[in-house]
């Protein structure tokens, strides 16, 4: 530890650092911003924030960054001032292997897949905005046993991971090891019971009965404990609840009753869905990311398909297609004019990226086939490109920064199709590379009403603006609606906490309600930055706010190639000089926290 404390402490000259040979970050310190609001529009500059431009940037020092509140439009590096900004933003993720889709998201795949097949009617109403009337057929039971008895896996997995969300929420007790969900099929002379003329009990689970037997034994053996008792019955309708949205894209329906979790079939067909169907069907190998080969995957793959729809997958680089698109999309979704889509500002906010590339390796298992940096994800239906994402991907992360879209296909709803994409790839990519757990929406403002849609890709978290803890966001969301800043993490670890879930099922049904408005909006909070009145650095801030940080050990770019320790210059200032240059030196380390100071390079200049 001493050695390390050391080495840590010696002079450096030369760079090249950070993690495996990735480079190291170069950042000069904006100090606070102020700005108009692109959320409340108040017309004053009222947004508050804390600014870097970075000469380079590692994903490893971005992703650190992004897990303090910061992101990044183009270049440029903001924080909100969480306490101070008019509209406070809350960085939400969700971990891409527990995300449930809801009723919505669910229509949203199931219409670009009979899109593609070609039976979706699409008409134009009036106005000249598209609309589309389908139907679609349930799948019920009746597969072979190989494929039923993997489908009754598949809902015992589902049921489960509704116990996980439910312990998390703090519906049920999470300081305890809760019992296993078995499906069992109902045998064919008991499948019309408490079931409707149109319907068949094809499966069910006791799965309630037991949780509710280890929470009286909990109780019993403990009388100390708070618990309360949740009965069968009520234990049952929860999963069942959670459990609803899953059961129906495979054409089931599921219900508790008397404390079982009934899954019923709306028809008598002979098709059993295949559990390991994801969102789009097939999936074409990959091979090694370029800009000029980037990596592509062709989704669907029927014979019957008309229409050919594939992904590509390449680095953040100026395309005019691309460009064109973007171009399209500003002036008809967000009513932009001209003059304010040019290829400049366009480039500066959706191409240039400080990040530095890291490639992918063959004998590095920790780095995913398309390598580690700034990408743009493109949609495309028979060759046509219909849609680019804009997203960074770093090591635990895959943070999504802009979408825009050919509003000729507004009736695919492309913001929410590309979300479930960019949840999928995170999950396919999570078997090359472990640590890429997480898919990251960017902000979210709970006192812009038309941002809370990001809240529908659950179960999401939202980051707390003061110790950097994640917090459920069914914790969060009753606090917020009592007030724009909170310390979440005060309540996430209180003992008291469960009496904050009471409007939690009700914020549930809320955040559904709303979710179906979100198409126009996807990531508009990046659009709210971007053009914003911004302003010179502002020097108000108090002594008070920038004292208190150990600077001693900050790194300091003293050349392109030398780095010193705060330490080994401080001689170097007069006594007014150093008091100044210590006060901004603090300010930063307030902002990026002491690791970060003591590995990116703080710029003089």
């Amino acid at each position: 530890m001493a050695e390390a404390k050391k080495k840590r402490g010696e002079s450096s000259t030369s760079g090249g650092g950070g993690i495996g040979g990735r480079g190291e970050s170069v950042v000069t310190d904006c100090g606070r911003q102020k700005s108009t609001c692109g959320y409340c529009k108040s017309g004053a500059r009222t947004s508050i924030s804390h600014g870097l431009w970075p000469q380079s940037l590692t994903v490893d020092d971005y992703q650190a960054l992004i897990d303090r509140g910061w992101r990044r439009s183009g270049c440029y590096l903001y924080k909100p001032d969480m306490e101070k900004t008019c509209c406070p933003s809350y960085t939400i993720r969700l971990k891409a292997s527990e995300f449930v889709p809801s009723k919505e998201q669910i229509r949203v795949s199931k219409r670009m897949q009979r899109f593609l097949d070609g039976t979706l009617d699409v008409k134009k109403t009036n106005n000249g905005e598209s609309c589309n009337i389908a139907t679609e057929s349930p799948v019920v039971d009746g597969g072979g046993k190989d494929e039923t008895d993997q489908f009754m896996h598949f809902l015992s997995e589902q049921i489960n991971n509704s116990v996980q969300v439910c312990m998390k929420s703090g519906e049920f007790p999470s300081d305890m090891q809760l019992p296993k969900a078995s499906i069992k099929r109902v045998v064919p002379a008991k499948r019309n019971l408490q079931a409707d003329k149109s319907e068949e009990l094809i499966f069910s689970c006791s799965i309630a009965f037991q949780i509710s037997a280890t929470l009286r034994r909990l109780k019993k053996d403990f009388q100390h404990t708070e618990s309360s008792e949740l009965s069968p019955t009520t234990i049952s309708e929860i999963l069942a609840s959670h459990s609803k949205q899953t059961a129906e894209v495979r054409g089931l329906s599921v219900r508790a009753c008397n404390g079982h979790i009934n899954f019923y079939s709306f028809t008598k067909q002979s098709d059993l869905i295949d559990p390991r169907r994801s969102i789009i069907s097939k999936t074409a190998p990959t091979t090694n990311i370029s800009n000029e080969r980037p990596l592509k995957r062709s989704c669907g793959g029927r014979e019957s398909q008309r229409h050919r729809f594939e992904i590509r997958l390449k680095q953040s680089s100026f395309d005019y297609e691309e460009y064109s698109l973007y171009k399209k999309y500003q002036l008809t979704v967000h009513n932009d004019t001209p003059d304010d889509v040019t290829e400049s500002s366009y480039k500066r906010f959706l191409v240039d990226t400080p990040l530095t590339y890291i490639p992918p390796n063959d004998n590095n298992a920790a780095v995913p086939p398309c390598g580690f940096g700034s990408f743009h994800q493109q949609y495309l239906v028979d060759g046509k490109l219909i849609a680019v994402g804009v997203v960074d991907i770093l090591p635990k992360c895959l943070s999504s920064k802009y979408l825009f879209w050919d509003p000729d296909f507004a009736f695919l709803s492309l913001g929410k199709f590309s979300a479930l994409q960019e949840i999928k790839w995170v999950n396919e990519s999570q078997l090359r590379c472990p640590s890429l757990q997480y898919y990251y929406l960017g902000y979210y403002i709970h006192s812009c009403i038309k941002m809370r849609y990001k809240a529908a890709y659950r179960p999401s978290e939202l980051l707390c603006p003061s110790r950097y803890q994640w917090v459920p966001y069914d914790i969060s969301k009753p606090l917020l609606d009592r007030k724009k800043y909170v310390i979440l993490s005060d309540y996430a670890t209180s003992q008291n906490g469960e009496s904050l879930l009471l409007n939690v099922l009700d914020s549930h049904m809320e955040d559904q309600e709303n979710e179906a408005t979100n198409d126009v909006l996807v990531n508009e909070d990046e659009m709210a930055e971007f053009d914003s009145d911004f302003s010179d650095d502002e020097s108000d801030e108090s002594d008070s706010e920038t004292n208190g940080a150990d600077v001693s050990n900050v790194l300091i770019g003293v050349s392109a190639n030398v780095r010193r320790r705060y330490k080994d210059l401080r001689h170097a200032f007069d006594q007014s000089q150093r008091k100044f240059v210590e006060s901004q030196i603090q300010r930063y380390v307030r902002a990026v926290g002491t690791e970060l100071s003591e590995k990116m390079v703080y710029s003089l200049a």
